[in-house]
This record gives C-alpha cells, structure tokens and sequence, in this order.
C-alpha cells in the first residue's frame, strides 16, 4: 500500500545498497531518504563513484535496496518480482543512456517503436505515437535512417523520442550529454525541458555535467554515498 501523497512519484527511506567484494562489503548509499514530485526537473550530482547510478538503478526498478524502501510510482521496489519490476519499466518509466542503446539494424522509426510493442497497441496507435514521439525531438526527416547515418545529437535524440514515446510518468536520465558537444548537449536538454513543461513528465538525472546541472531545478548532491546537499535551483540553461 502506498504511503506517499499525491503528488510524490519517488519516496525513498533510509535506502541502503551493498555490494559482497570478496570477504567484505562496498556500501555503495547509506541512509538515502528522499522524495521527489511529479513534474520536478531534477539531477543526482555528484563525482564518479559517488553512487549515483545505482541510486538511479534502484529508482528504475533494475535493482533493489539492501535495506529501507525504495516506493516508486506507488509499489516498493524491494517487493517487485522480476516479472512485476519489468511491468512497472515497460509501462510507466522511460530511461536514456549516455550510450544512446541504440538497435543498429533497425531504422529511426523501429527503434522508438520498440517500447510500445510491449504494450500490445494496435499498429495505426504506434504509428502515431512514433511519429510524435519525432516531432517532439524534430527528427521527422529521419524516419527510415539507421543509427550509424546519424550524428550523435541525433541519435540521443532518437533516444529521448523512445523514452517519451509512450509518455512515461517518469524519465531517468543517465549522464544523457556525455558523448555530446556543447551545441547538442544544449539542444537535447532544450527539447527535454519543453517535454517536462509540456508532458508534465518528471526527470531524473545523474549526472556531474555543469551544461546538465545549469538547467535543473533542484541538485540533490551525493558523495561517498550520502546525500550532502539538496538545493532548489533557479535553471541557468538557454531555453531558446
């Protein structure tokens, strides 16, 4: 049963993440209690090795606290079968990587399409939300290409296309601008906050990139694990 109010997506209490190294154990979070709402525009920040990715991977479901709770979307992610945690990613969470994930034999337009075939929409439904999905990110032009006949900003942006394509409740971002220069980097952060603003959808960043960090509206700062800072912030970023 869910504790959180109405407007809080994530809820974490007194997260805890250990990893066996050998005869002993890496505490990767200690103590992470944490709350974010819908809508936020949020980052995780911090160096390499701060834990900011297995804080992000326990918020999307792909693994699970020590110790604490980790309630996302109204279900503790401690409790969700396998089958339950790949339920709850498919059909509400969106997620882009610094690597884009891209399937190479398949074209622009499959590759966005490839969430909702998990959701058994109809194939006029996916045409549709596909080709939304492209015009948020303006690659439209794109449809039939593959991912080696695009620039890096475009395949990130295809990337995003296929995180928002099914308007998930929320998108985890994972150093989403680190293979990009600063023009890119900007264009991709300029058409995510207007699919916040627009979609409503919430975002979640880990990053320790200041262009990222310049268009947050709230740093939550780990290192070594903890939670040291968590700041609203007044978003520097060009937005036109």
């Amino acid at each position: 049963m869910s504790t959180n109010n109405n407007n809080s997506l994530i809820n974490l209490q007194h997260v805890v993440k250990r990893y066996p190294m050998g005869n002993t154990t890496f505490t990767a979070l200690e103590d992470i209690t944490l709350s974010i709402g819908k809508g936020e525009f949020t980052g995780i920040v911090g160096p390499s090795g701060s834990g900011k990715t297995t804080l992000l991977n326990i918020i999307g479901s792909l693994d699970s606290p020590s110790e604490g709770s980790a309630e996302v979307l109204g279900q503790f992610i401690e409790n969700l079968s396998h089958k339950e945690a790949a339920r709850l990613r498919n059909h509400h969470l969106g997620f882009i990587f610094q690597t884009y994930n891209l399937l190479p034999v398949y074209t622009v337009f499959e590759n966005v399409e490839f969430p909702l075939l998990l959701l058994g929409l109809s194939s006029d439904d996916r045409k549709k939300m596909v080709m939304e999905a492209l015009e948020w990110v303006g690659l439209t032009d794109k449809v039939k290409s593959k991912p080696a006949q695009l620039s890096g900003g475009e395949s990130q942006r295809v990337a995003i296309a296929r995180a928002v394509v099914k308007k998930p409740a929320l998108v985890l971002a994972d150093e989403p601008t680190a293979n990009l220069d600063a023009e890119n980097s900007h264009n991709i952060l300029r058409a995510m906050v207007r699919l916040n603003q627009e979609l409503g959808t919430t975002y979640l960043f880990s990053t320790h990139d200041e262009k990222v960090i310049n268009y947050l509206r709230r740093k939550i700062t780990l290192l070594d694990g903890k939670i040291v800072s968590d700041e609203t912030m007044t978003p520097q970023g060009r937005l036109t």
